[in-house]
């Protein structure tokens, strides 16, 4: 464990001093946004969650609802509640309606695929019921959303990728298409070779995790911010029949029999078995205020991929509570430099970088010419940039479940900058398995879950990446 003393940073964790998003500039009011910073950590807890993004939330709010003391639960958050990539994306509920099949397949096989795309659509569905069911107050607007194919190349990319889908059985009914000048009017993006569109939608996420957070908190259980898991090891009151953990803290050690790993990009910090399998990339996003061409009546109905190719595309969503329009920037680009790129391998949200951010703003721009600089006012335009670190997986699918070799301890991470179209299925199908469920219960895609021969098989290296 590498440690800077100028810094107080520990490599391998979180930075402790991350930029503020646009989505906790907006939330600086959540009471138990700082809650337990000063505290010890109890000397006992029986389930630890570590992580208290979305994906630590719903798995502890799933505990409960399967049965769970809430006393019986401490979680433990590095920074600030929901400090991590929950609070940093680009606020898009976005499911893969066919985009990645011909990858997922290459890399998974065909019936695998299916289940991936299928289980996509099956969490907004979840996002949605909840939220209703729930009264949820994230902003949480269901809509529609484009693949705005800007390029002949991704054009032909993505019809590939829906003809095999479709002839492998995969459920199409809900996906339009258009072409030319169809596809134009329907996207108002002048430079659309064609466009997909499929149901979808977009969140306040800060607060969807602050929500779920508060549930939990109300009930009993105890979130300790600010207080990093720096280490978890075997505990010498383990027994034959029964085995402990010490997770390690700077303000004590708990001891416990069930911990959940809900860490995402920082996952092999804790267990670095996954150090060659779990990569912290950082991604960027951009608050942008609209002029009157896409404000009010105006707004964008739909949100949407404005894409390149597969890997160079750039997400726009419109938030229905304030107009502010939230755009997000490729990790694949070969319009910036070899430096820029590069600062896409960094595991720091303290900063943000200007190419990517000039770039982004451009692309929108280009796309939507009534937002060039020059034809803007004074308070209209880019608002604020943010950076949030991302878990990329090497087989483009999370680590859920068990992990064999560490009796007791359990993972929900590796979302590839895609979480808001997994969690609401992985988190609840990791609080089943902690629960005694079986993967079936779970609902889940068999290539989801951490096991041995899935490790061992990611030695041998991938043919491919959807992300």
């Amino acid at each position: 464990m590498e440690y800077n003393q100028e810094s107080g940073h520990v490599a391998g964790l979180p930075v402790p001093e991350p930029c503020v998003s646009f989505w906790q500039q907006t939330t600086r009011s959540f009471p138990y946004l700082n809650v337990n910073e000063g505290e010890s950590v109890p000397a006992e807890s029986q389930y630890v969650v570590v992580g208290s993004g979305i994906s630590g939330a719903l798995t502890t709010y799933e505990l409960i609802r399967g049965g769970v003391s809430p006393e019986d639960v401490v979680i433990l958050e590095a920074r600030e509640a929901a400090g991590g990539a929950s609070s940093r994306n680009a606020g898009h509920v976005r499911p893969d309606a066919f985009r990645g099949f011909q990858v997922y397949k290459q890399v998974h096989g065909r019936d695998q695929a299916l289940k991936i795309i299928a289980n996509e659509r099956l969490v907004f569905q979840k996002i949605d019921a909840f939220v209703k069911e729930h009264g949820v107050p994230c902003d949480f607007h269901p809509a529609t959303t484009f693949d705005v194919c800007l390029t002949q190349e991704f054009a032909d990319f993505n019809a590939k990728s829906f003809r095999e889908y479709r002839e492998a059985g995969g459920d199409v009914s809900h996906i339009k298409y258009y072409e030319g000048e169809e596809a134009r009017r329907a996207t108002r993006v002048d430079k659309a070779v064609a466009a997909y569109e499929w149901p979808a939608g977009s969140s306040h996420p800060a607060k969807l995790a602050q929500w779920l957070l508060t549930q939990a908190i109300e009930k009993g259980v105890r979130l300790y911010t600010h207080c990093p898991a720096t280490s978890v090891a075997k505990s010498g009151s383990s027994t034959e029949g029964q085995t402990f953990w010490d997770v390690v803290t700077p303000r004590g050690t708990t001891k416990a029999s069930i911990v959940v790993h809900c860490t995402n990009a920082f996952a092999p910090h804790l267990l670095p078995q996954l150090s060659s399998f779990v990569t912290p990339n950082r991604a960027q996003a951009h608050a942008f205020v609209p002029p009157a061409a896409l404000n009010s009546s105006s707004m964008l109905k739909s949100t949407m991929s404005l894409r390149h190719t597969l890997k160079h595309f750039y997400s726009v969503a419109q938030r229905r509570a304030d107009g502010i329009i939230v755009l997000g920037a490729p990790r694949s680009n070969p319009n910036v430099s070899a430096a820029a790129l590069k600062s896409v391998l960094l595991p720091d949200d303290s900063a943000f970088n200007e190419e990517v951010r000039d770039d982004a703003v451009s692309n929108f721009e280009a796309c939507f010419p009534a937002c060039a600089k020059d034809k803007l006012r004074h308070g209209e335009g880019l608002l604020h940039t943010w950076t949030g670190i991302i878990g990329m997986t090497t087989d483009s699918v999370p680590f859920v479940g068990k992990i064999e070799s560490l009796p007791g301890q359990w993972i929900c991470a590796g979302f590839n900058g895609h979480g808001m179209a997994r969690i609401f299925t992985c988190a609840p199908g990791v609080a089943k398995l902690i629960l005694g469920g079986s993967w079936e219960d779970t609902g889940l895609p068999e290539c989801f879950e951490i096991t041995e021969q899935r490790l061992n098989k990611l030695k041998e290296g991938v043919s491919g990446s959807v992300f």
